[in-house]
């Protein structure tokens, strides 16, 4: 057995900070400008008010005296009383009553809160602990395993949090960045979690292949449907950012299908190689077309939910849209013609092809380096 060395991660790892350490300062407050602070407390009592500014509108607004206790920071056990007023738009309006945690958004003049309101509902306490039972079952089913998954994880949030997102403000063009970014990040997972090894290369190759036919794929469907790339409510609001950046909104939207499509790509890649290669240890003399057509089989098994996975997953959160539709009997002409679907429809369908392609790429490329494997270990045995 061959000892597989763990400095290449950890190299890797260290290139990832290193790239982190002079891109991720790329935001900073302006000078001059008014910064609001957020404070998190709990509500005490709530009291309908007479007076309404909006009751006129022809809303059904409603206004409160909202009584709060914050709960941290320097103004912690302070308790203060904020007019509170709904819209009648249940989409913005945020209800509260005497004991509901809410995060508010008031400026510090000197020792005191002014111009106090409630920004919304306090609700990452239960992101934290569903993220906890997250990690804990998958340290608890994987073990060693599940960690290293985990570690690939964090640092996948960390390249599009700290430099996918940072490069974007500075201007640079979306589709090559998420190109570049998707390739670090499936090199880096991959090593991290099944080590350095002619199978990870594989895996490699054949997920970067697949992303890179998505991506291309997008580009082009995307430029023959004449795509705007502003269909999303909260695109169109990049119009508007203080940054001032001249977007490339098609980019974007390439962009977003690219690493999208990332996880479900790798996962196939993953599979095949792994899968042709416990073959090929078990069956050393299984030929090499025998080896792809045995890769081949296990591909189009995982091809048939993973296409349905990610179909369903852009079918599911088009959902209103499309009782919308029906709600209207707007016909599937006119549907099929609609940037916003299109768009969906453009996303979920090059992803899918890039995630079929993987398979015969992957495939390919592990029968090829089983082979070289093979030689070298056969190599090794004759230098004995």
């Amino acid at each position: 057995m061959r000892h597989k060395s763990c400095k290449p991660i950890w190299l890797l790892t260290l290139c990832s900070l290193l790239l982190l350490v002079f891109v991720a300062p790329v935001s900073a407050a302006q000078e001059g400008e008014l910064e609001l602070q957020t404070f998190r407390a709990e509500v005490l009592s709530v009291e309908r008010a007479e007076e309404n500014p909006l009751g006129e509108s022809g809303y059904e607004s409603e206004a409160f005296y909202v009584e709060l206790r914050v709960l941290n920071g320097r103004f912690s056990g302070q308790t203060i009383s904020v007019f509170h007023v709904t819209g009648g738009n249940p989409a913005y309006d945020i209800l509260v009553e005497p004991g509901d945690k809410v995060l508010i958004e008031a400026e510090v003049d000197e020792d005191q809160l002014v111009n106090v309101y409630i920004a919304d509902h306090i609700r990452d306490t239960y992101v934290y602990l569903l993220v906890g039972l997250f990690v804990a079952l998958v340290l608890i089913v994987g073990g060693k395993a599940g960690m290293r998954s985990l570690f690939g994880l964090v640092v996948t949030i960390i390249l599009v949090s700290q430099v996918f997102l940072p490069l974007l403000l500075r201007g640079y063009s979306p589709l090559p960045l998420s190109v570049l970014l998707s390739i670090f990040a499936i090199v880096i997972t991959m090593i991290v979690v099944a080590g350095w090894s002619r199978k990870t290369w594989a895996a490699i190759l054949g997920t970067a292949s697949g992303v890179l036919t998505a991506g291309i794929l997008a580009y082009i469907f995307g430029n023959l449907s004449k795509l705007s790339g502003l269909s999303h409510e909260e695109t169109q609001l990049l119009l508007y950012i203080p940054q001032g950046i001249e977007f490339n909104f098609k980019g974007l939207l390439f962009a977003g299908i690219v690493i999208g499509a990332l996880g479900a790509v790798m996962d196939v890649g993953m599979s095949v190689a792994s899968s042709m290669f416990e073959i090929k240890a078990v069956s050393p003399q299984i030929s090499r077309g025998d080896l792809f057509r045995s890769g081949m089989n296990v591909g189009r098994d995982i091809m048939g939910t993973m296409t349905n996975t990610l179909i369903l997953a852009y079918l599911g959160s088009s959902t209103p849209l499309l009782l919308l539709f029906y709600a209207y009997q707007i016909s599937p002409e006119r549907i099929l013609n609609l940037d916003t679907i299109v768009t969906e429809l453009v996303r979920a369908f090059s992803g899918s092809i890039g995630l079929i392609s993987a398979i015969p790429l992957t495939a390919l490329i592990a029968t090829f380096l089983v082979g070289r494997e093979e030689g070298s270990e056969e190599t090794s045995k004759l230098n004995l």
